[in-house]
């Protein structure tokens, strides 16, 4: 067996190694990844800090406001954990795969809550951003298209910013990933005037075609 293995290029079983891009490949459809946002609010007496938890399911690309918290501490993932495998409502489902750095937040009690629900974490090995390149660059895109335009005063705002715009990225954005479709699948018509829309006071266009 042993030569046979050597024959096809293939080390035996104790010393073979799976790399990274195999293993999204046989687990995309069930991968989630997560990664925290900074923003800063301007208050009368200064900037306070929040930090924001993002979600995405790689394989259709649709993300997730997991939630928002001055300074996250371990006990509030566990929270989120519960929210989050939530029969009903949870963006994660038993099956799945949590991708996520190595942030001393999602601790141990945090895998153990997600475990019991049929999650399982994946942490990312030690300086390796790149491993988690999809949820950083919706970061990234949140960051560009609509947080950084703004001067946000309060959470109540920002909640509403991040609403508008998860609405825009789901419904209205075409994705290159998903060959120029758009996340919530339902795709505009081919014949008609075009007509723009906005949201967030232009900030956000959108075309689609009426009839007439």
């Amino acid at each position: 067996m042993a030569r046979i293995l050597e024959d096809a290029g293939l080390s035996p079983a104790p010393k073979r190694s799976r790399s990274w891009r195999c293993f999204l490949e046989q687990q995309w459809s069930s991968m989630v990844a997560a990664d925290f946002v900074t923003v800063e609010l301007t208050r009368g007496w200064g900037i306070q800090r929040v930090h924001v938890l993002v979600m995405m399911q790689l394989a259709t690309r649709r993300i997730h406001i997991a939630g928002i918290v001055n300074e996250p501490t371990q006990a509030w993932p566990v929270q989120v954990a519960r929210n989050e495998t939530d029969e009903e409502h949870g963006f994660l489902k038993e099956g799945s795969f949590l991708i996520h750095d190595r942030a001393a937040v999602f601790g141990e009690k945090f895998k153990a809550t997600l475990a019991a629900t049929g999650v399982t974490t994946v942490k990312l090995p030690a300086r390796s951003p790149n491993l988690n390149a999809h949820v950083e660059r919706v970061i990234r895109s949140i960051r560009e298209e609509c947080l950084d335009r703004f001067v946000i005063f309060s959470k109540g705002q920002l909640e509403y910013l991040l609403r508008e715009y998860v609405a825009h990225y789901h419904e209205e954005r075409p994705h290159q990933g998903l060959g120029n479709r758009l996340i919530s699948g339902m795709q505009g018509k081919s014949e008609g005037r075009i007509r723009r829309r906005t949201r967030l006071g232009g900030l956000l266009s959108f075309y689609d075609r009426v009839s007439g």
